[in-house]
């Protein structure tokens, strides 16, 4: 896929399904293509499964419509709420720590190690030395209790790494920030547009290979989104002392509605992500957030390489260790004085981490949960959702892509 047309149906396809969210749902979060479902897109469903990128994107429409389904029958708000409240505080806090590991690892402060799986990079690197220095400003702008603070960090980060470069300090490193020579471009590739339609031919040439598709699809989007929709509405206060958040159905609709988009522009399924929670974290509370996100996508159109060249992991790594350490905060709710319940969150949380996986992480904490709560002799408070539920988990674990 030309990387051009990858960008502007990205940016395209993003704005109209953030500005969606903002004034449908009211909900201050972003949308773009899911990180873990780019992956499943390209390595899984075209390069091992063998199909066209037209034949994906059509799986992903055809995924995407299945769960706008789901969203306006009101099934996926039923199967949030028979996610106990404790698994619910697992989950956002296991995104907590997600997140601050993605930022971490994307600015080199951890690298991959043969010998110990991962282990911690040179310091003396400039990415990586500018990275922690960013993580340490904003630290203090937070302790201050400066106002935006995750925001002022981010702008200080990318002030002190041009000024590195400026001195030829990481010259030439992808991962440092620079000014562009050419700020401001209107290239369009629209090659993606409505590639999809090509590839139902294929699609339905293999129904083995069909069903796999469209149930990894639907059910990693499922819970990616729902265990972000979730956490983000904790952090805004839209969430009761029952767990129930308020609005959520139409955030759940925005989010559906988003992926069929992004298949129509030509990416993978589009949806809320983790990192919706920088912009709460500095003071989104409302829509208008989102709709300002969906503008932004919109105006990075015209001034990407401005933005890609500011805004690059090492400047924004940062900003996802903040967050994350805002989030591992609910923890303190979960109540730890029942085994049955340590163990899922804990879980919930070890495997979200190492696994690179919201889905996984909630796959696994349920069912440890279904499981502890039978080993308690408890099974009868379980409901016919928790035994459907722990059984559509132990499927994806075993036998999901």
């Amino acid at each position: 896929m030309p990387a051009s047309g990858v960008f502007f149906a990205t940016a395209i396809s993003s704005g109209i399904a953030c500005i969606i969210m903002g004034l449908l749902a009211k909900y201050p979060v972003g949308l773009a293509p899911g990180m873990g479902l780019n992956a499943l897109f390209t390595y899984t469903i075209i390069q091992e499964m063998g199909n066209t990128w037209e034949t994906a994107l059509a799986a992903v429409f055809l995924s995407s419509t299945i769960f706008l389904i789901i969203s306006i029958s009101g099934v996926r708000e039923k199967i949030l709420n028979i996610i106990p409240i404790d698994l619910k505080l697992g989950i956002g806090a296991g995104i907590g720590f997600f997140l601050a590991f993605l930022g971490l690892k994307s600015c080199g402060i951890i690298i991959s190690n043969p010998s110990t799986y991962v282990s911690m990079g040179t310091l003396a690197s400039p990415p990586t030395l500018l990275a922690l220095i960013g993580i340490l400003v904003t630290l203090i702008f937070y302790v201050q209790k400066v106002p935006a603070a995750v925001f002022f960090g981010l702008l200080a980060t990318a002030i002190i790494g041009v000024i590195f470069t400026l001195f030829g300090y990481g010259v030439g490193d992808a991962l440092m920030p620079t000014i562009p020579a050419h700020p401001i471009t209107t290239n369009m590739d629209t090659s993606l547009f409505c590639g999809f339609t090509k590839g139902f031919e294929q699609l339905f040439t293999n129904i083995p290979d069909l069903i796999i598709m469209i149930f990894s699809l639907v059910f990693v989007t499922f819970f990616d989104t729902t265990g972000t929709l979730m956490t983000v509405g904790r952090q805004c206060g839209f969430v009761d002392e029952n767990g129930h958040a308020k609005g959520i159905e139409k955030a759940f609709l925005s989010d559906a509605l988003g992926g069929i988009i992004g298949s129509i522009c030509g990416t993978s399924t589009v949806t809320a992500y983790v990192e919706s929670a920088t912009g709460i974290g500095i003071g989104g509370r409302t829509g208008l957030t989102a709709i300002v996100i969906g503008i932004m996508f919109l105006l990075s159109i015209f001034i990407s390489p401005l933005i890609l060249g500011l805004f690059t992991p090492s400047v924004t790594a940062a900003a996802l260790v903040i967050v994350g350490i805002l989030m591992v905060s609910q923890l303190k709710e979960v109540n730890w004085q029942s085994t049955v319940i340590a163990s899922s969150v804990f879980l919930t949380v070890i495997m979200m981490i190492l696994s690179y996986s919201i889905s996984i992480g909630i796959a696994w904490g349920f069912l440890i949960y279904a499981i502890g709560t039978i080993a308690h002799g408890r099974y009868k408070e379980m409901s016919i959702g928790i035994w459907i539920l722990a059984i559509v988990f132990i499927i994806y674990l075993f036998f999901g892509l």
